[in-house]
């Protein structure tokens, strides 16, 4: 058949030139993989059979039908190494556009398959066009067969260009004129080392906040390029993100080739080119594939997951008899009819809340909690949000249940706002209520209709739910009801509990109290039977006594009373019995003293030799005969009224060192108003105490003990009545007592337990009682002998009962008005602790004593302190005293103070107490009247000052006879001559006004050694050799509220007349013209001035008495 000369004959050896070249090229595509387009091979071929089918009645039927097989052979070849190829080529990312965008974009490549050159930013897709087959009838071809070895050879030379026969087999079968191409040199491939393990770096993955926190994480251009699947899969693509994909502004095309014999043809009517007679016109191009096309292609290459892979080309197979249409022609044709390219960027992630910028804005209705489907907004909406349509439906399913549980007739939901949710609603999978809310447009009207009471009844399951509601309600309260019941009943057993166990605690406390309080007392009475025993042995022998100043009253008293701690330390005149040489002296002091306060009293305490010699020089040093320490605990115990003994009690140190000063010596304790604590102490220390015990002390030392001592004593004492613990009781009293004693005028109130009279009221009711002219007509129509009878009362103790409430609340006054400011707060604290009415003596002129006595362990009574007071503060209230006594007859003091000494000694009192006396002259009798109005059972402040004024003047007091006496030792001659015999010490009498609570507020504003030389300065000060003059006592260095004076001299009217004096300077030293500071100066020099005018009035009535007889 290869004879045969004929048209067939030249198309067989095209069949055999171009269906090697064809393999080929696609042999070069598939090793190349990508750089020929299967789709342009199979178009060549379609072409090929069209021209095919124009010659083939030249043909003979043997010749076409050959060559029809060889072409659907290689047609069937070519098909089966496409698919592979596309297998190979789809694995890359498909990634699919919005419905929106008309282009498809993907990446762009040239028409011989080779990939243009893009920045890494960029990648060019080709637009892949629908593939439409035209059916024709086959035509009967022969085909010429040739040898394996000759199409062997032409493939070579077609699939090396720079073979030199390949440009002239082109040119003579195709004309085409080929540019000669130099022979290159061949340059080795540099042998690399083979890499093992792996070769991929580790690939970045976004962190779990990325989008729970919507962060935005950056893409790297690496990762960019590896595709938007592997992006989403490794989670720096949300899965519900929008995926936008920019155009370029500028596409790039392949631009058209045209033969030389082109350039002059002039262009036709249509735009078109002439064509030649004979020649073939070149297809039309393929219109732009749009949607349907590329989801037709992507359904016939049978489920490619990637990008749309570029296919391979083929060369279209051209008659050389119709040369007028070259091959190149068509081939610069085709690609001409190739659509523009799309430049793709890398996706740009943007998460849901960038749909915040869209100018579209979908309006969904919800009407009766339906959603409606066929709203053009729901379909608009379902479109653009077609990638994450299923979390998008869920929650308006969400908003739609929601409404119609509330009945709302209808709704309009916001797709904008829905789409910025769906990222947490994909998180939590149940929205809020708030986030429903947020997406209905008409929020105003369903928020009114959901606060309206029961609504949520009125919805899809009403009934069901309001009645799970009420069971839930019915429930909650019956389980609450039984919850409240069981958790009172478990309160109250936990009350019951704790109170039986804080019960069952207090009890066992307070047995172990009362045991170790009656072996404290059984000591004590052991220690004092010892004492009593050895008494004449110690007190002639050395000893050391201890002094506790303690006040041992109650905590309400203690409480009530401001600065009670300088109450406690007013008695350092208890450190002057030192004068005795064979006692040693321990003083407690209730606060921490200063250096000066201490070199104050080291100073003052080594007068003693000096006083007895006379000569100032011979003052010594006696500290080693007294200590004065400090409780630690006090520093534990700040601002709290405690008495001392409590404080030493907690104060193991104190006690340490006072046992070490008394080993070896005999020691007791003189104590202040003792109490418990001071039987602890004195147990601890293993020392008897001279002193009663508490309960003795704390009973006789109130005011209706003391009334009790003295009815026991037959001593006189003011009309009253004593233990009141009612207003009832009270008021019947003093009505009682106002008919009884109608000429008494004032009726003072003194409450049991306090001390000082801080407790103390009076009032004048026969000025202020209005019934009282009437009492005094009914007592004058009775008689006295029938006024006696308790029947004639009646009439006026109803009327006086009546109207004694508003009088005493009205005009009685208390004596301390900074605590007491009103009659009703002293009423309280009169009937909570007990308390005492009494008449005030009446007179005009009256005088209060103060008598110390001393029952010793042997029984033995005396007394050791005796002197008038003088009242700064007020007729109730005492300032000062002036010493010896001279208001009362000694001999009638003597023998009063004894019977009262004996009652006490008979109620086991021992140890120091003080009487309290007053003495006045009888309006009726106008003879002199003693009282007995108080007793104190502890170590009293005028005695401590009687102690320093004894220590100063090594002086002696004679109680019995009142009189205060002391040696003088003469002053020397002042002749130089030397005397004959030395001057006998003259015994001379001695009269002294002192106090203890001189107070001025601007005290405290110097120091003590300023004040002791300005008193210097102006000559007040102490004469040890005439035992005259001035000493002062200081107590505390903190406040610096008061101090202590003793003024010495030899007349009574003289001592005052300095001691006033004296006080006038002080005064005006320590107050500024302009500064208005609390003081009692004022009124101590007035009362001394008052005492000084009866003074003079009785000695001018002394001279006339004299004189006339």
């Amino acid at each position: 058949m290869a004879e045969v000369a004929g048209p067939g004959a030249e198309i067989g050896r095209i069949l055999v030139q171009v269906g090697p070249n064809s393999t080929a090229e696609y042999l070069l595509a598939e090793r190349n993989l990508g750089e020929l387009p299967p789709l342009s091979v199979q178009e060549d071929l379609q072409q090929l059979k069209d021209q095919l089918r124009d010659i083939s009645h030249d043909w003979e039927l043997q010749d076409a039908q050959n060559l029809e097989a060889a072409i659907e052979s290689t047609e069937n070849r070519i098909k089966k190494h496409t698919e592979r190829y596309l297998n190979a080529v789809n694995q890359t990312v498909l990634t699919i556009s919005s419905p929106s965008d008309v282009d498809l974009r993907s990446r762009q490549v040239s028409k011989w398959g080779l990939p243009m050159e893009t920045s890494h930013k960029e990648i060019i897709c080709p637009e892949m066009s629908a593939i439409t087959t035209q059916s024709c009838g086959r035509l009967s071809l022969h085909r010429s067969s040739a040898p394996k070895q000759k199409l062997s050879m032409m493939v070579k030379i077609m699939y090396n260009p720079r073979n030199a026969c390949h440009r002239n087999f082109v040119n003579e079968n195709y004309g085409v004129d080929l540019p000669i191409m130099n022979q290159r040199q061949k340059v080795p491939a540099p042998t690399q080392k083979i890499a093992k393990g792996v070769t991929v770096p580790s690939l970045s993955v976004a962190p779990p906040s990325f989008h729970l926190k919507k962060v935005s994480f950056p893409v790297s251009e690496t990762d960019a390029e590896k595709g938007i699947l592997n992006l989403i899969e490794r989670g720096l693509i949300p899965r519900a993100a929008r995926i936008t994909l920019a155009k370029p502004p500028i596409l790039p095309q392949a631009a058209p080739l045209h033969e030389s014999h082109e350039k002059h043809k002039k262009p036709a009517a249509d735009g078109g080119v002439e064509s030649k007679k004979g020649e073939v016109p070149a297809p039309p191009p393929y219109p732009k594939s749009g949607p349907t096309s590329t989801s037709a292609s992507s359904k016939g290459r049978g489920g490619s997951k990637g990008n749309i892979a570029p296919p391979p080309s083929c060369i279209s197979v051209i008659s050389p008899k119709k040369s007028k249409l070259p091959l190149i022609q068509a081939i610069q044709k085709r690609a001409l009819s190739k659509s523009s390219s799309i430049v793709v960027k890398t996706a740009e992630i943007t998460s849901s809340p960038t749909f915040q910028d869209l100018s579209l804005e979908f309006e969904i209705p919800i009407r009766k909690g339906a959603i409606d489907y066929t709203a053009l907004d729901l379909q608009g909406f379902k479109k653009h949000c077609c990638l994450f349509w299923g979390s998008v439906l869920s929650f308006l399913e969400h908003v739609s249940n929601f409404l119609k549980d509330y009945a709302v007739p209808s709704a309009i939901v916001k797709g904008k706002r829905v789409m910025e949710i769906i990222p947490d609603f994909e998180l939590n999978q149940r929205p809020t209520r708030e986030e429903i809310l947020s997406v209905i447009k008409n929020i105003s009207a369903v928020k009114k209709i959901l606060s309206k009471p029961g609504q949520r009844y009125k919805g899809q399951n009403g009934t069901a739910v309001a009645a799970t509601k009420i069971q839930a309600l019915w429930r909650c309260y019956k389980f609450r009801k039984a919850y409240i019941t069981f958790r009172q009943q478990q309160w109250a057993s936990g009350v019951i509990a704790i109170s039986w166990l804080v019960h069952v605690h207090r009890g066992r406390v307070r047995n172990t109290l009362k045991e170790s309080r009656q072996k404290h007392l059984e000591n004590y009475y052991i220690r004092a039977k010892h004492l009593a025993a050895n008494w004449n042995r110690i007190r002639t022998s050395r000893r050391t006594i201890i002094h506790i100043p303690s006040l041992g009253y109650a905590h309400s008293v203690r409480e009530a009373t401001p600065d009670f701690t300088i109450y406690q330390g007013t008695q350092f005149g208890r450190l002057c019995e030192i004068r005795d040489p064979n006692v040693d002296v321990i003083y407690i002091c209730p606060f921490p003293l200063s250096d000066e306060m201490l070199h104050y009293y080291n100073t003052f305490l080594g007068l003693q030799p000096a006083v007895i010699s006379g000569s100032p020089k011979d003052i010594g040093d006696l500290q080693d005969r007294f200590k004065i320490l400090t409780p630690e605990a006090i520093k534990s115990f700040p601002n709290r009224p405690m008495s001392l003994a409590t404080f030493l009690k907690y104060s193991p140190k104190t006690i340490k060192r006072i046992k070490k000063l008394i080993q070896g010596t005999y020691a007791y304790i003189v104590g202040g108003l003792l109490s418990q604590d001071d039987l602890a102490v004195a147990d601890e220390l293993d020392v008897p105490i001279l002193g009663p015990t508490p309960e003795v002390a704390q009973l006789y030392s109130s005011k209706s003990g003391s009334k009790r001592v003295f009815a026991a004593a037959c001593v006189p004492v003011p009309p009253g009545h004593y233990d009141i613990y009612s207003r009832q009781q009270m008021i019947e009293v003093i009505s009682q007592l106002i008919i009884d004693y109608p000429d008494v005028k004032r009726w003072v109130f003194k409450v049991d337990s306090d001390f000082g009279g801080n407790g103390t009221a009076f009032c004048d009711i026969s000025e202020n009682l209005k019934c009282y002219p009437w009492l005094q007509r009914e007592i004058q129509r009775y008689g006295p002998d029938i006024w006696k009878l308790q029947w004639a009362h009646e009439p006026a103790l109803a009327k006086i009962s009546q109207e004694l409430p508003g009088l005493l609340a009205q005009h009685a006054q208390a004596v301390n008005e900074k605590r007491f400011p009103t009659w009703g707060k002293f009423l309280q604290t009169f009937v909570s602790q007990g308390g005492i009415i009494e008449a005030f003596p009446p007179s005009d002129s009256i005088t209060s004593l103060k008598v110390d006595m001393l029952i010793e362990p042997t029984g033995e009574i005396s007394m050791v302190s005796s002197g008038d007071q003088f009242h700064a503060d007020g007729p109730l209230r005492s300032t000062g005293t002036t010493l010896p006594q001279c208001s009362v007859e000694p001999r009638v003091l003597n023998k009063l103070c004894l019977q009262i000494g004996e009652a006490c000694r008979s109620r086991g009192v021992v140890g120091y107490f003080s009487i309290d006396f007053v003495t006045f002259i009888h309006p009726q009798t106008m003879g002199q009247q003693v009282w007995a109005i108080d007793l104190d059972l502890h170590y009293s402040d005028h005695l401590a000052l009687t102690q320093v004024l004894l220590y100063v003047t090594n002086g002696t007091l004679d109680c019995k006879l009142s009189r205060f006496e002391c040696q003088v030792i003469p002053s020397k001659p002042k002749s130089r001559r030397p005397p004959k015999e030395p001057g006998q010490p003259a015994v001379v009498s001695r009269y002294v006004a002192m106090s203890n609570s001189i107070r001025h507020a601007n005290f405290s504003l110097i120091y003590y050694n300023v004040f002791l030389h300005m008193c210097k300065a102006h000559g007040v000060g102490y004469d040890v050799q005439q035992k005259e003059g001035t000493v002062f006592t200081l107590f505390e260095d903190y406040k610096r509220l008061k101090f202590g004076i003793i003024t010495i001299g030899e007349h009574l009217q003289g001592v005052l007349m300095t001691f006033a004096q004296q006080l006038f300077i002080i005064y005006q030293e320590l107050s500024a013209p302009n500064m208005h500071a609390e003081t009692n100066f004022k009124r101590a020099v007035q009362e001394i001035e008052r005492i000084l005018g009866v003074t003079e009035q009785n000695k001018l009535k002394f001279e006339e008495e004299a004189s006339t007889k």
